[in-house]
């Protein structure tokens, strides 16, 4: 049975991960440009908390989705 070079194997995983990485940051942006040429608001969290960017910059944790 041949040897596996274990350090080998490490370095493409990480290239693929960077690979990933780059992408799906790239996926991101777009989605978050498109949001904000629609003036919607942007939905991330942060430590297990939900916050809304609204068009207008102002970050807080009140949904703008919640009817009134």
């Amino acid at each position: 049975m041949p040897q596996v070079d274990k350090s080998e194997i490490r370095k493409e995983l990480i290239q693929r991960a960077e690979k990933y990485t780059v992408l799906f940051q790239k996926a991101v942006d777009r989605k978050i440009k498109m949001l904000k040429e629609k003036g919607l608001p942007i939905v991330f969290s942060k430590d297990g908390v939900i916050y809304y960017e609204l068009p207008n910059g102002e970050i807080t944790t009140k949904s703008p989705f919640e009817s009134k």
